[in-house]
């Protein structure tokens, strides 16, 4: 049941988030990259726990549209620095008011302290089975 649930919702997000032509992984890292600032390709990738030539490949596609920008880092000139833009922040919103109103939707049959409750107990089993989760919000 569990699977079949994350399965609607993730269909929901993605017909959702078309009318912008974004993709869920791309706003997974625009918010990584709204939330924690500006971040080397390698950290990035780590949070968003991909590969890190997915993560070159998906952040050439933000660069193109001009949702986020990449430069060299002054420090170590053989990292590169991903930050998102003005246009990535404001994609970025509609993206996630897109989402939570999907999310709305999937979640209709529950009360508002039944959804406080799923969510805390889907925090506690993704606490359990990746150590990183309990730490992000």
């Amino acid at each position: 049941m569990l699977s079949l649930t994350g399965r609607a919702g993730r269909a929901a997000a993605v017909e959702t988030l078309g009318d912008d032509g974004l993709r869920l992984d791309e706003v997974a890292a625009l918010a990584a990259l709204a939330d924690f600032g500006p971040a080397p390709q390698r950290e990035l990738a780590a949070r968003l726990r991909r590969d890190a030539g997915d993560v070159v490949r998906l952040v050439d596609a933000l660069e193109a549209r001009g949702l986020a920008h990449r430069h060299r880092d002054a420090a170590d000139r053989r990292r590169q620095i991903v930050t998102i833009s003005a246009a990535g922040r404001r994609t970025l919103a509609r993206g996630l008011d897109r989402c939570a109103a999907a999310q709305d939707e999937l979640l209709a049959p529950l009360s508002a302290r039944e959804r406080t409750q799923l969510h805390g107990l889907l925090r506690r089993v993704l606490a359990g089975v990746d150590e990183r989760a309990a730490l992000e919000r």
